[in-house]
């Protein structure tokens, strides 16, 4: 049995399992058989366990306890040591102030870790506990993930405390029920040169604030103690994809749209360690400042600005994905799929004369939907446009948001056949980005307002979130020539 040194380095002791479980994979038959000694499966979690027992443990999770504890008393002894040393030389020499040394980079959360941070969110968000939630879920006797993500969404449980009761209803992910060495491993494998890229990221974390790094399976995220503010992701085998969530910054410069890339609105790309530079370190912070503050409270209402025309919005769509798609890596295919405008309530649909969807757990319907293979789709609507002091307003029937926010809504679904449009993603075609001088063109007699849009995203997916230029146009046309 080999002997824990009495300094151990932990990271040391990681090098070693990545090691084992490498030349495990290779075919190395010594190391196949120490892995093979505590685990019928070859994966670094089973390479871990494999070290851990080679020094004496019964698991990695008590070599890293004892590592750490040896860790902290190596450091209380050396305060203590010096504390003395200081003691005897305090008549012959002023005391010096140590400088402080580096912060340490936060560590990797593991799932179990990840699901009891989760149910404690749910907890303080809504009151009630995890047993809780799934009796109620278990009594709602809801069918799949989309009708239950609805059902969740209708009682305000939303962002992880949500994703929990899934799992909870449905089965945990792999990527949460491994260890998060291996799942970063695994990311890395095939790019090694790249891994250095995310290890500087990380590195920034402490100068950035108090955040948790939890490893995905295609990518990690960074979180705040409110929410996810940057995710790390291998995006191809010469580049690692730096994404923030910061929702008002556009594209430019060194800021990229963001596609498929977790929470995150822009995107950073990094091919080396030295690209983390200062620049990158300041878009980290602002991303870290804009998620870990407070949501800011809701603005007291105010009279709506005077009305200074109507106008028509057609939306012209192209590039449909096909009946068709499964989004996430690994996750669900969806069949059926249809795209429809988001519309109001039954009630606010009254008098007009359009065929609709119900939303499970939604008061909007699925308006004017097609399906998801055809050669393209068409909507039009009415918008009221009013203008005061602080610019353009937009209302309707079909605009939603508060007045920072007033977009239009696309909304895809599974199409079961009995009258639903079961939720999987949606799309925003934002009013409040449009130059204001098109509004004005678009309001002129016999003109309307045009937007253009991409349905599907580079990967062939059904476009999703904040949709921005070149995927999105808009333009001020003249209406069509009324036949004579």
């Amino acid at each position: 049995m080999s002997q824990l040194p009495a300094r151990p380095d932990l990271d040391q002791l990681r090098h070693q399992a990545r090691e084992l479980y490498r030349a495990a994979l290779a075919g190395d038959a010594d190391a196949l058989r120490r892995v093979r000694r505590v685990s019928g499966n070859v994966g670094l979690s089973a390479a871990q366990l494999a070290i851990a027992r080679e020094y004496g443990f019964a698991s990695w999770p008590q070599l890293k306890a004892e590592v750490e504890r040896r860790r902290a008393q190596a450091v209380t002894d050396v305060g203590e040591n010096e504390g003395l040393a200081r003691e005897d030389q305090a008549d012959e020499k002023p005391a010096t102030v140590a400088e402080p040394g580096p912060a340490a980079v936060p560590p990797l959360k593991s799932w179990k870790e990840m699901r009891e941070w989760a149910a404690s969110l749910l907890l303080t968000r809504t009151g009630q506990d995890v047993t809780f939630w799934n009796q109620r879920v278990a009594a709602a006797g809801l069918g799949d993930e989309q009708a239950l993500r609805a059902w969740l969404d209708s009682q305000g449980v939303t962002g992880y405390g949500q994703a929990l009761l899934v799992w909870e209803q449905f089965g945990y992910p792999d990527f949460l029920t491994s260890e998060a060495e291996e799942l970063i491993a695994s990311q890395y494998a095939d790019r090694p040169q790249l891994r250095p890229v995310l290890d500087a990221v990380l590195a920034a974390l402490p100068s950035v604030g108090p955040a948790t790094v939890q490893a995905r399976k295609t990518f990690v995220s960074l979180v705040t103690p409110r929410r996810t503010f940057a995710v790390v992701q291998a995006a191809t085998k010469s580049r690692v994809d730096l994404g923030l969530r910061l929702d008002q910054e556009n594209p430019g410069g060194r800021l990229l749209p963001a596609r498929d890339l977790g929470a995150a609105t822009i995107r950073i790309p990094l091919t080396r360690p030295e690209d983390v530079d200062a620049e990158v370190l300041g878009w980290l912070r602002r991303a870290y400042r804009q998620n870990a503050a407070p949501p800011s409270p809701r603005r007291p209402p105010r009279r709506p600005a005077p009305v200074i025309g109507q106008l028509t919005v057609v939306i012209d769509g192209f590039d449909l994905p096909g009946l068709t798609c499964a989004p996430e890596p690994g996750g669900q295919v969806h069949q059926n799929i249809y795209v429809a405008l988001v519309g109001p309530s039954k009630t606010g649909m009254r008098g007009q004369d359009r065929p609709a969807l119900v939303i499970p757990g939604s008061p909007g319907l699925a308006t004017e939907p097609v399906p998801g293979d055809a050669p393209s789709a068409r909507w039009e609507v009415p918008v009221t446009v009013r203008r005061d002091n602080d610019g353009l307003d937009f209302g309707g029937p079909f605009v939603r948001g508060d007045r920072t926010d007033r977009h239009l809504g696309l909304a895809w679904g599974d199409v079961p056949g009995d009258g639903t449009l079961r939720l999987f993603r949606g799309a925003k075609l934002r009013l409040v980005d449009i130059d204001p001088r098109l509004v004005d063109e678009a309001l002129r007699p016999q003109h309307r307002l045009v937007a253009r849009i991409r349905l599907t995203d580079p990967r062939g997916n059904p476009v999703c979130a904040r949709v921005h230029p070149p995927a999105l146009t808009w333009s001020a046309e003249p209406t069509d020539p009324q036949p004579g």
